[in-house]
């Protein structure tokens, strides 16, 4: 596969020496207003912007000086943008945050007041979108998201940008982590895999989830006790979903434990699966809104310079397994 030179510079800003992408995702939205509402026994609504702005502040100038990338966006994550470490390259979210529950299918919405241009004026070196995927949706749902894909690649392919595609596995009608869900998650994120790969989509990184829940599988430390899959099914699971895309690809953390993601990635390291990083968010600095809201921004500080600071480095140790994306798209003659 080729990749344009433009495109090659900027990834190259997102990674580190080796070529793989060891970067902080701190783009939430939504999910954090709930931790902040949690911690604050107050309504969502009621979050301040200034902390969620403070508190992306303080953490992406703690902990980018160890990670090649962050990942913001420009709704409370400009001023963060501004004090990553120069060393630390950008990537920025486009579509609106979570979905609307009274609207079926959890269809995407792009940010209105922004463009991939703008986004890229504003500093940003990839452009990330996220999409939810399942295989439950009417065939002119599936239609719907797939055109909105290939609208975020060519706006993308238009500003030499790289796209990175976030897939996120749901199905209609089961809970996100009931044993039932777990056991399609597999098939929906391979099929997805497979479908975005095409070249039509111009996506250029896949960011995914790793194919099994890492509660439902034999032996882990986040393990409740119900298993669906043991070790080795979950091996073989994360093969398959490898098998169909000659893509590169990076795991994000889903909203697990530090030990349960880096559980996930001795696993794809075990099943010699080749991903070329990770975009690592809440298992990093999660417990750090508790002591953000709870004791001021010097006791978060404390906080990500020692536990925060920790999370990262168990993180990179990780990524001795992962292979640089330019083994997927070597460099022309």
């Amino acid at each position: 596969m080729r990749l344009s030179s433009g495109k090659r510079k900027r990834l190259e800003a997102v990674s580190d020496s080796r070529g793989v992408i060891a970067a902080l995702a701190i783009d939430q939205r939504d999910a954090l207003r709930s931790l902040f509402s949690a911690e604050s026994k107050i309504e969502k609504s009621s979050v301040p912007r200034e902390q969620l702005e403070k508190f992306k502040s303080i953490v992406v100038r703690a902990l980018s000086p160890h990670a090649s990338a962050v990942l913001l966006e420009p709704e409370y994550g400009l001023p963060a943008a501004s004090q990553r470490a120069p060393s630390s390259g950008l990537l920025m979210a486009y579509e609106v945050s979570g979905y609307d529950p009274k609207v079926p299918s959890r269809l995407p919405r792009l940010l209105e007041h922004w463009s991939v241009r703008r986004l890229v004026d504003a500093g940003a070196h990839a452009i990330k979108a996220l999409l939810y995927y399942a295989l439950s949706d009417a065939p002119e749902i599936l239609e719907r998201k797939r055109v909105w894909v290939e609208r975020v690649g060519s706006e993308c392919a238009g500003c030499d940008v790289p796209f990175f595609l976030e897939i996120v596995p749901y199905q209609d009608g089961m809970d996100d982590k009931s044993p039932q869900f777990v056991r399609c998650k597999p098939a929906i994120l391979t099929s997805a895999m497979r479908e975005f790969s095409q070249p039509r989509y111009c996506v250029d990184v896949l960011k995914v989830g790793v194919p099994v829940t890492m509660a439902y599988v034999e032996g882990s430390s986040a393990s409740s006790g119900t298993f669906v899959h043991t070790r080795a099914e979950a091996l073989e699971l994360f093969r398959q979903a490898a098998a169909v895309t000659a893509k590169p690809f990076l795991f994000l953390s889903a909203g697990v434990s530090n030990r349960a993601f880096n559980e996930a990635l001795e696993l794809a390291s075990e099943a010699g699966v080749h991903f070329c990083g990770v975009l690592c968010g809440r298992a990093t600095w999660k417990d750090g809104v508790g002591v953000f809201v709870h004791g001021g921004a010097d006791a978060l500080q404390e906080w990500l310079e020692s536990q925060g600071v920790q999370n990262m480095r168990s993180i990179n140790e990780s990524l001795k397994a992962a292979t640089p994306w330019s083994e997927n798209y070597p460099a022309d003659e």
